[in-house]
Parts: C-alpha cells; structure tokens; sequence
C-alpha cells in the first residue's frame, strides 16, 4: 500500500513554481520498465509533461497508491509499526518512508529580522514574477533554485540582488554532450555512498547551478551578472534593518570553479581510458572563471525600500515529524546505512540524498536504489 497526502506526483503539481523544468534531460527521467518514449528525449520537461508521466506510470504498473491520506504517526508496536493516518490506523510489519527530501524549505533564522514592509517567500510559495510586490528582489542562496528564479525575476524587469555562498558550478554541455550524461556515463552518479569519503559533507552539498530549457543553456554566475543581477557574499545576518554581507565572495568562486575543473578532469581521463569508440565527443574544454565584482557591496539597507522581497532558495529538508521514533542524529537527520534506517528492523528510506548513490536524488536513480532496498526488506520479511 502507497499513501500519498494528495494526488499522485503531488509536490510537483502543487509545490513547484509555474516556469520550472527538470535539469535532467528528459531521455534519464526513466522508471522501473518505463523508459522515456516521447518525442523529444533530449528536450527538459516542464511540470505539466513530468505530471503527466508519473500518473502513465502509476496506472501502468496499477500502483496500490492511496491518495488523500496523510500520515500523522509512526511508531513501533508489536510485530512491527503502527502508522496513524487522517482515514484510520494501518499495522504492518515494514514502512519505507518515500516522502522526499524536499519537503520543507530551509529559511535561515535571520528571516525573523528583516523589517516588515520586505515581503519573505520560500520557492513552495513562489510561483512567477508578477505575483511578487513591484521594486526590488533580495534572492538568497546560488544552487539550481536560486540561479534559476534569479534570472526569471530579473527578465521580469525587476532588479535582482543574488546573495552567494557555497555552491556547485556546472555547465549544461560539455564537449558536445549533457554534462548529466557525462555524469551518468563516466560512473560519477552511480558512486556509492559508502566510498566516499565525507559523506555527511557530501549529502549536504547544493544542488549544481543548471537549468533546463530548450536552448540547452548554462546559467552560471558570469551569465547572471551580464544580464544585470547584482552578486554579493553570503548574507551573514540582519541587524537594525541592515543586512550584513560576507566579503569571501572571490574565495566561493575560485572554490567552485577548482571543484567543477577537477570534475570535468574525471570525465576527460575516463573518456581517454574507456569511452567507447562509436560514441563521439568534442575535444576537452574548460571555462571561463568565475568574475568577482570589482567591489561587491557588504551591506544593504533593508528599510529604504530598494528591496520590496526576498526569496529564500536556501535549500529543503525532509519532514519527518510524524515519526515518532529515536532514528535522529544530533543534526536532526535521519540515521539510516543505505536506506536501512539504523536500529530499527524493516524500516526504510528512499529518495533522500546519496541515500545509497549520487543519483539518489534523482528520477533515474530510484530504480537501483529500490531494488536494493526491496532485497534487504524482503530477506526481512522471509524471516520469522
């Protein structure tokens, strides 16, 4: 049995804003015997296309899916859990938790000192330019999020401010393919999570700063800025009304950009060892560096009315409220090995980051990660 709050492929129906499209192309968004079969393999799904496949695929394999159930307890009981949802009680002896990683936006603490005539919006609430107050927008954080609605609300004619921090920079092509094949081919995505070596560093890394659209375009920072997005430093705090800026701006950079040039040597050297003869690519490229403002502004005043918003693209976490179990560790995450959450017989996890892979995360890698989860539980429950 599937629970699900809402309707099939619900956070994509009701918590995305209007513009967005998949940054995997969509020949990878592929599930458990269902590859992509449209007409456009190579092109980035909008919201409405994703919905639709998702509700092909749920029908196709007649998932036992039970929509407009909300869960609001899980906890152990004899022989196995006691799952409390709004329709009644269900006692089973196994749950795999596939809610998401997305489920709630992080907003820094800081949000409760910003003045109140500056209008606050997370990516959930979101939706297009025209609905956020007229005058200037304050975007907070540079991975996939808030590169992406910065140069939406910026095209919209209103000025952007993009706050940057850490962040992971990719192009959307390299040497003639899509950086995500590249991934997926050189064996980057399918590394496992217990060969890596920080791997609690790993899981907390931003998404990378691409976007998808029918151009097949990189949006990094050099693009933002040539469109007229102000950058600056990570927003440190807000005191009096004043938002205070971090001046390790150049140090971000050259991070982000020393990161993405040591991933594309990965992909050269397996392209020299074992790409296969048939398959053709371009030649090695490597980009532009990542151009520092000359004197990038450290402070901005909140009260003076050039910020009528921000938009914190900040990150998401999961919500697991509802579980009511001592599988937390001392940041508040889930304490699982692989998807087997520690200390507790058939319960599971999927969809979370690096859960057992890179690609965890993502459409394509639900399938390797299912089929090693369905074994262990299914050695479980084979088991007296």
């Amino acid at each position: 049995m599937v629970l699900e709050r809402g309707e099939v492929a619900n956070s994509w129906r009701h918590e995305r804003w209007d513009s967005l499209r998949l940054l995997t192309p969509n020949w990878q968004c592929r599930l458990p015997g269902f590859p992509y079969d449209g007409a456009d393999p190579d092109g980035f799904m909008a919201m409405p296309e994703l919905i639709e496949r998702i509700s092909r695929f749920a029908a196709a394999i007649a998932a036992p899916v039970r929509t407009h159930t909300t869960v609001t307890s899980v906890r152990r009981s004899e022989g196995g859990y006691r799952v409390l949802t709004d329709g009644g009680v269900i006692h089973c002896r196994s749950v795999v938790l596939a809610s998401g990683a997305a489920n709630v936006p992080r907003v820094p603490p800081l949000q409760a000192a910003v003045p109140g005539e500056v209008a606050c919006f997370t990516p959930f609430d979101y939706r297009r330019p025209e609905l956020l107050p007229q005058g200037g927008v304050l975007v907070v954080g540079a991975s996939a999020t808030g590169v992406q609605l910065a140069d939406e609300i910026q095209r919209s004619g209103r000025p952007v401010i993009l706050s940057v921090g850490e962040h992971v920079r990719l192009p959307r092509n390299y040497r003639g393919r899509d950086v995500l094949w590249w991934m997926e081919a050189s064996g980057v995505w399918g590394q496992r999570y217990d060969e890596i070596d920080d791997l609690e560093r790993a899981r907390r890394l931003p998404s990378p700063q691409l976007v998808g659209t029918p151009q097949h375009s990189s949006l990094d920072l050099n693009v933002l800025r040539a469109r007229g997005v102000e950058i600056v430093g990570r927003l440190g705090t807000i005191r009096d009304g004043q938002a205070l800026f971090s001046g390790g701006l150049a140090n971000h950079f050259a991070l982000a950009d020393l990161k993405m040039d040591r991933l594309l040597d990965t992909f050269d050297a397996w392209a020299q060892a074992r790409l296969p003869r048939e398959v053709q690519v371009g030649p090695p490229e490597r980009f532009e560096p990542t151009r520092a403002p000359a004197a990038p502004r450290l402070s901005l005043d909140l009260r003076r009315g050039e910020i009528r918003s921000i938009v914190w693209a900040t990150g998401f976490r999961a919500d697991f409220r509802w579980l009511e179990l001592p599988v937390f560790d001392v940041r508040g995450e889930l304490n699982h090995d692989g998807g087997a959450v520690v200390g507790f017989a058939g319960l599971y996890a999927m969809g979370l980051p690096l859960l057992r892979r890179r690609k965890s995360t993502f459409i394509l890698g639900a399938e390797d990660d299912a089929r090693e989860v369905v074994r262990h539980l299914a050695h479980y429950l084979a088991q007296k």
